[in-house]
């Protein structure tokens, strides 16, 4: 059985440029990034800026061997939330890894309509967050049928940054050719099929990776991610669909989850996380929570599987009240 053909999506939303300080805030925590990446040793403590040949972090953020990346009193206002948003995704420790999931849902908690329809279910600057968690990974992972309905392209053509590795899960290689991920070349692509016999090398311009299989058909996420970190990508952003992502944390595989809920009422539809049911209150899980705006929307940073191998980051300074990293209310606007 094939996947229908690629629905055709509305007008896109205007998504908003980054602003001069955001893009400030941005530029050094992509040199941290990639400091990070290439990194054999920590950083010494006074490094400020980290040295980079082509952007200085101004004194926004600074590296402590006890906590690793932190925001400085420098940082203010939209700039110091931006980072507070991204740094927890940089590595503490060169060989650190890290997978996060997002979805972005309606207050009733699904991801499309009935009929499948998710453009857009969150706004214009969740889509801008998109691409920056796009940047700020190794490898986007997607399921088959996200790139069945939406032909994605996933890369990070809205903000700055390089565009990650692509992977495609589709275990019986149902997907088509034509899919814009397997002939854009636009970043080196993997298709995650079923081991057996038979399979090609290349399907477009996307390599062929097999992986084995559990009872159910359904492809061992272990042996995926342990092939994943096999070939260096370390830091992988699973960006959907909703089954897909609640594979990934019903497997005790999500070290963080970036779920971000929308002003709609979809009423009946896709859903967003799919779990298993536990059997008392008690037993659910209920993980360390940040709130963050996103222009309409609010996004929930949950900690669901805590110091995961050494990434991430903490602020250096006091909690400001309100505003306070791990505090549970929102957070300032960006």
């Amino acid at each position: 059985m094939e996947f229908p053909a690629s629905r055709q999506s509305p007008p896109g939303l205007p998504v908003p440029d980054l602003t001069p300080v955001e893009a400030k805030a941005w530029s050094a925590l992509l040199v941290a990034w990639r400091w990070s990446r290439g990194a054999t040793s920590p950083p010494p403590a006074s490094v400020n800026p980290i040295p980079d040949p082509l952007v200085a972090t101004e004194g926004l953020i600074a590296w402590s061997e006890a906590t690793g990346w932190g925001v400085t009193p420098a940082a203010t206002g939209e700039v110091r939330t931006l980072l507070e948003l991204y740094l927890p995704l940089l590595p503490r420790q060169p060989m650190a890894t890290l997978t996060l999931g997002h979805l972005g849902q309606s207050l009733d908690g699904y991801i499309a309509t009935a009929r499948g329809e998710s453009c857009y279910v969150t706004g214009p600057t969740n889509i801008r967050h998109l691409h920056c968690l796009r940047a700020l990974a190794d490898a986007v992972l997607v399921g088959a049928e996200t790139v069945a309905a939406d032909d994605p392209r996933l890369t990070t053509r809205l903000v700055p940054g390089e565009n990650p590795t692509r992977v495609i899960l589709d275990p019986r290689r149902r997907l088509p050719e034509a899919r814009q991920v397997f002939q854009d070349g636009a970043a080196p692509t993997l298709l995650v099929c079923a081991a057996g016999e038979g399979l090609p090398h290349r399907w477009g311009q996307a390599e062929v990776q097999a992986v084995p299989t559990a009872a159910d058909g359904r492809l061992r996420l272990e042996a995926l991610v342990g092939e994943l970190h096999r070939r260096g990508l370390r830091h992988l952003f699973v960006e959907g669909g909703g089954l897909t992502v609640s594979r990934f944390l019903a497997a005790g595989l999500l070290d963080r989850l970036h779920l971000t809920v929308a002003p709609l009422v979809i009423g009946e539809g896709r859903r967003g996380l799919s779990l298993p049911a536990s059997p008392a209150l008690g037993d659910c899980l209920r993980p360390s929570c940040r709130v963050f705006r996103l222009g309409a929307d609010l996004l929930f940073d949950c900690e669901t599987r805590p110091d995961p191998g050494g990434a991430g980051a903490r602020a250096v300074t006091e909690p400001r009240g309100d505003n306070a990293v791990g505090a549970p209310v929102l957070s300032r606007v960006y």
